[in-house]
């Protein structure tokens, strides 16, 4: 399906290389398929050497070659690596991957009529399992639309949301696998001190994440009926569970999302 489309990756950090993973692993694209630059020269061709990605010396470079260009660089960045390339820009299709940068102020430093939409995607999608959160509000064709949603939901749910909506959704996407992880190593932890050694701990605690959120997005149950449904009455689970409560688990996820969004 994809393969006449050539992909571009202005900014080749942990997120850009994350997405080039996971097309890759996924089958969607080969990595002769990708075009990739960042300011390290060595270290983009040491990162993009093992997965036969094409290494660019400049953004013009990456851009000419190919159809769609995911400007994947840090918020501060944009406009200065946007300014060289903007006539260029204006023939291809845009895909912005960074926090705080929504339609509106694309509008304001590229060139009139060029195609692009705002994303925030998370770090699962090296491995086919992320979420790119995207912005209702774009300039993609139908077309444009299109291919992007098939191309990236190989790798990721992909969820549009209002522009109001594009900050907290990539909080909940984009921080989440910050504070799963700590979890998973809560459990571990535990685990490791009652017994299990390190490596099964991790998998178990692991394991556990993945299916209880792949069994909710498969049945669309509430949190709170999949809970009550491990929770037996006098039983081991809502000992503790009330723990949790009692220690405010639920409020303290609630308070560090707040922080973010109030940052």
């Amino acid at each position: 399906m994809f393969n006449d489309l050539k992909l571009g990756i202005i900014g080749f950090g942990n997120m850009g290389s994350a997405i080039a993973t996971g097309l890759i692993r996924q089958g969607a694209l080969s990595g002769n398929q990708i075009y990739a630059c960042a300011k390290n020269w060595d270290k983009l061709c040491k990162n993009t050497q093992s997965k036969g990605i094409n290494p660019c010396k400049t953004a013009k470079e990456v851009v000419d070659n190919v159809d769609m260009v995911i400007i994947a660089v840090k918020p501060y960045m944009i406009e200065e690596v946007i300014a060289p390339i903007k006539q260029e820009l204006q023939q291809k299709t845009v895909i912005s991957i960074a926090a705080n940068f929504p339609f509106a102020k694309y509008e304001e430093i590229l060139l009139p009529g060029t195609h692009h939409l705002s994303t925030i995607p998370n770090t699962p999608v090296s491995i086919g399992e992320g979420i790119f959160i995207c912005e209702n509000t774009n300039s993609l064709s139908e077309a444009e639309l299109k291919l992007f949603t098939e191309l990236f939901s190989t790798i990721s749910v992909v969820q549009f949301v209002d522009t109001k909506q594009l900050s907290i959704g990539g909080t909940v996407a984009g921080c989440g696998p910050a504070f799963a992880s700590m979890f998973i190593e809560a459990l571990a932890d535990a685990g490791v001190m009652h017994g299990l050694s390190r490596q099964i701990a991790y998998r178990l605690a692991s394991q556990m994440v993945v299916g209880t959120g792949k069994l909710q997005l498969e049945t669309g149950a509430h949190p709170g009926a999949m809970k009550d449904a491990v929770c037996s009455p006098a039983g081991t689970t809502i000992v503790g569970v009330a723990t949790l409560e009692r220690k405010g688990f639920r409020s303290a996820v609630i308070d560090a999302i707040d922080a973010i969004e109030s940052k």
